[in-house]
């Protein structure tokens, strides 16, 4: 109860510096918005190790709110190590009492997935690429895909393997067809980045004729295919 209280009590004195700080000029300093950024970080970090869910849900916030606000001068890095950490919360990382796991937050795990893929750095990617292969909820990892989608790729035929493998393997086990139509998004991102389509290929014409998606879906990766194949 007493952390909780001095939680409180801090993010109430980041809330009151945060609204003098709108109210100032654009002249403030250079030292002043870095001090209110170090001191957002560490709210933020503090928020992001508590183990009650309902504080994660509010880092993501900070977290949503800090990227829109940024200018391109922030450093990012410790809000990239928070959202690689709720990003993995109770897939990558596991809390139990009594063999139980407590800290299944599918929510928080989408969340920071659509987050993350507004930061475009290498160990975005990584992060994405772990959630998209090892979680089992299939919005979460649609949410995975379509911000990898968007992070620049070094080599696109390394995404478009991960994203074969996810729609493989929910094809077997669980079906989607928002999964899989975020999996032909993300394939028509990725394509003019790839070397070799013909996995891209494989995985498309599998979707165009599985019957568990809908006519939609099937109708979007028959279309693909025409594109890619130049076959009507």
């Amino acid at each position: 109860m007493f952390n909780k209280k001095l939680l409180l009590t801090a993010l109430l004195i980041l809330s009151v510096i945060v609204f003098v700080g709108a109210q100032q000029s654009r002249s403030e300093t250079t030292a002043e918005e870095d001090y209110l950024s170090t001191f957002e970080d560490m709210i933020i970090s503090e928020l992001t190790i508590s183990e009650e869910y309902d504080n994660k849900v509010l880092a993501l916030q900070y977290i949503e709110e800090a990227i829109a606000n940024d200018t391109g001068s922030r450093d990012l890095t410790q809000i990239q190590t928070s959202l690689n950490s709720l990003a993995g919360e109770g897939v990558l990382s596991e809390s139990r009492t009594n063999g139980r796991l407590t800290n299944n937050y599918p929510d928080v795990r989408a969340k920071a997935c659509e987050l993350l893929g507004k930061i475009n750095t290498p160990s975005s990617r990584d992060t994405l690429t772990k959630i998209a292969l090892s979680d089992k909820e299939p919005w979460v990892a649609s949410e995975a895909i379509k911000s990898l989608a968007n992070i620049s790729q070094d080599n696109g035929d390394e995404a478009i393997a991960t994203i074969a493998w996810v729609e493989k393997t929910y094809a077997v086990l669980n079906p989607s067809s928002s999964l899989a139509n975020e999996i032909l998004n993300a394939y028509e991102k990725l394509a003019p980045t790839v070397l070799d389509k013909s996995p891209l290929i494989q995985s498309i014409s599998k979707i165009a004729v599985n019957y568990y998606y809908n006519s939609t879906v099937r109708e979007k990766a028959k279309n693909l295919l025409r594109q890619y194949t130049g076959k009507k």
